[in-house]
């Protein structure tokens, strides 16, 4: 009886010395392993969820929308609920799109984003951020593994990310990208996201995207779950044809009625010269200029012309939406926003400062 005792008494050691060193739980080794392994057999995802930016003076909330086929078809919408203006930002085998549907404008580029660059909202560039960082830290909570790992975005303010991933199926649940303090500057919450996801063939279509985002007008984020396994494009907005009337209206109004919109930030040592009207072919624009350390211009339009704009240069990540940097020894920076297009040309100003001002601008429109 003594012996047995003791036996039972020295296997309930073993078990509690067992438990206490992890055995039967995944370590960072192993999850990383299944991590890869998920990722070698993607396939299709479509997510929805909720990104803010915390680069300007006031917070940016943005609705997003992610869909993706392999092996390159990506489809990103991006909205911002409080003014009510989707972009959506398009790759397919004839390039890379960045698509204003309501006001029948596109720009396309010869690009092979996302590879060089990481997009928080995209699966791959958390995926990667985890796999590629060997000095990756991980804890657990009750559903989800946590890595805070290195931040490989554009914006180099961007140091370190924390990704949630959910412990059954590695699907991404929350994102935080803080700067080199550990200030947060750009969150991201997933509310849905599925691995597997069918989609309509002319999902990653431009001009499907453009003539059914326009009808709609201007398109609230999908209503996601609602058909979990036909995630066409026509279900990202459900707007009457009441707004979009009234939303054409606006958009008139604020081409005949056009207003400066100057960055909340400049570069340290740099001031603003001054501000000239000027005529862009059929339309009115203006020109901000500043000098100092870094000497640039700001112009901005309202294109009353529906055009398509093809580029040539690299994708530059804005966080709102994407803009690409033309020219050598002198650049410049072209995006669109709110009806209004941007073009920021220097000599001298760093991309990373560049990026700043075009975030700044955006945390201007509509004040």
């Amino acid at each position: 009886m003594r012996r047995y005792t003791w036996v039972v008494a020295l296997v309930m050691c073993f078990s509690l010395v067992l438990a206490g060193c992890g055995v039967g739980k995944k370590d960072a080794a192993g999850v990383v392993k299944d991590l890869d392994g998920v990722m070698n057999k993607l396939q299709s995802y479509h997510g929805t969820g909720t990104m803010v930016l915390h680069t300007g003076q006031d917070p940016q909330e943005y609705a997003v929308e992610v869909c993706y086929e392999a092996p390159h078809f990506y489809r990103i919408s991006l909205t911002n609920e409080k003014k009510d203006i989707t972009q959506i930002v398009l790759r397919n085998d004839d390039g890379v799109f960045v698509l204003t549907p309501h006001l029948n404008k596109s720009f396309r580029f010869q690009s092979d984003w996302p590879e060089n660059q990481g997009q928080v909202y995209l699966y791959q560039s958390l995926a990667q951020s985890i796999l590629m960082d060997n000095e990756r830290q991980m804890t657990a909570d009750e559903k989800a593994y946590v890595f805070d790992v290195v931040a490989n975005y554009q914006n180099g303010s961007l140091a370190r990310q924390k990704v949630w991933l959910d412990k059954k199926t590695y699907a991404p649940q929350h994102v935080e990208v803080a700067d080199a303090n550990g200030n947060v500057m750009v969150m991201m919450k997933f509310n849905e996201f599925e691995f597997g996801a069918k989609f309509d063939k002319d999902q990653f279509d431009m001009q499907r995207n453009m003539t059914s985002m326009s009808i709609q007008s201007l398109p609230t984020m999908a209503n996601a779950g609602s058909d979990k396994h036909n995630h066409g494009a026509t279900a990202t907005g459900n707007k009457s044809a009441n707004n979009g009337a009234a939303a054409a209206k606006t958009d008139v109004a604020k081409q005949q009625e056009f207003g400066i919109i100057e960055p909340n930030y400049m570069p340290s040592g740099v001031k603003l010269q001054d501000k000239t009207m000027i005529k862009l072919g059929e339309d009115q624009g203006v020109m901000l200029r500043y000098s100092g350390k870094f000497n640039y211009t700001l112009v901005e339009s309202r294109p009353t012309t529906q055009t398509v704009t093809s580029l040539q240069g690299n994708v530059i990540d804005l966080g709102f939406t994407l803009g690409v940097v033309t020219g050598d020894s002198k650049k410049t920076l072209t995006w669109t926003y709110d009806g209004v297009e941007f073009r920021l040309s220097t000599g001298d100003l760093p991309e990373t400062e560049m990026i700043k001002v075009a975030q700044a601008v955006q945390g201007e429109m509509g004040k």
